[in-house]
Order: C-alpha cells, then sequence, then structure tokens
C-alpha cells in the first residue's frame, strides 16, 4: 500500500489488512478490521492482558489506539499515498464506561471530509453488552508528500 492510491475496494482492504498490520501495534494488540467503506470504518479488539491496565480495567490510552488505528486507517482509503500521507494532528475522547473482558468495536465515521484533512467520530462499544464505552474525534491532515518520503 505503500507509495500508491489504495483502490476503494473493500475486499482488497480486508485482504491486505493482516499484511500491512504484521509487526505494528495493530498486530500486537489484536485489532481486526470488519468493514470499510466510503463513509464508515469498523474495527474490534479483544480485552486481554495486553490491553488491560495493572486494575484489570480495558485501558483507557489503548482505547485511544484503537480509535487512532480506526480513523487513520479509514483516512487513507482511496488516498493516493505518493501524494499524501494521513497524520493524526488531534484526538480527544471521553471514556463513558469500564470492561473487564469480551470484545470492543470500534465505529468510526467521517464527520467531515475536506481536500487537506478529515475529521472522524469514532465510538467504542463492548460488543457483549452493546454499551457505549468511549466516544472520540480524531482529525488526520493530509500531509503532502516530500521528494524524500518523509511524512
Amino acid at each position: 500500500m505503500d507509495g500508491a492510491k489504495i483502490p476503494r475496494d473493500e475486499q482488497a482492504w480486508m485482504d491486505s489488512f493482516d499484511q500491512v498490520s504484521a509487526n505494528t501495534a495493530v498486530a500486537h494488540l489484536g485489532i481486526e478490521l470488519e468493514l470499510i467503506s466510503d463513509e464508515q470504518i469498523v474495527m474490534t479488539m479483544p480485552i486481554t492482558d495486553k490491553t488491560r491496565q495493572p486494575l484489570g480495567l480495558l485501558h483507557g490510552g489503548i482505547t485511544m489506539a484503537l480509535v487512532e488505528t480506526a480513523a487513520s486507517f479509514h483516512a487513507t482509503w482511496g488516498a493516493d499515498l505518493s501524494q499524501v500521507i494521513p497524520v493524526g494532528i488531534e484526538i480527544s475522547g471521553s471514556h463513558i464506561r469500564s470492561a473487564t473482558q469480551g470484545t470492543v468495536r470500534a465505529v468510526g465515521r467521517v464527520v467531515r471530509r475536506s481536500k487537506s484533512m478529515i475529521v472522524h467520530q469514532v465510538d467504542v462499544y463492548l460488543i457483549e453488552s452493546g454499551k457505549l464505552l468511549t466516544t472520540a474525534r480524531m482529525t488526520n491532515y493530509y500531509k503532502p508528500v516530500s521528494g524524500d518520503r518523509q511524512p
């Protein structure tokens, strides 16, 4: 996916997700892609010892890593990565409830998209109860690629 326009093809994304996520925090945390489309992305993550804080609760920072993963992956949807690289410039969230076990689902939706930025609202739910755990907003800037490919 590096240096090329990523097609807006959900199946191609699903097929390549594990490959582009290998050896990253995404793979380490067990984050999986369930759905991607022009206006939405859905990802899941199991609550395990890797994602809990010392008191046994789902770590708020890890939850925000899931939010950023969802928004940032979606920001590359259809982008020409030889021209721009989406970089996170702002993230904020509120943790509404805690959880100790199960699987969480992040549902990211586009709030606003422009030529230079994309803003997502990402809600994180505990799948087993359907309850909202975290609501967050993330902004990615489409930074022009310089000749040395450094974002």
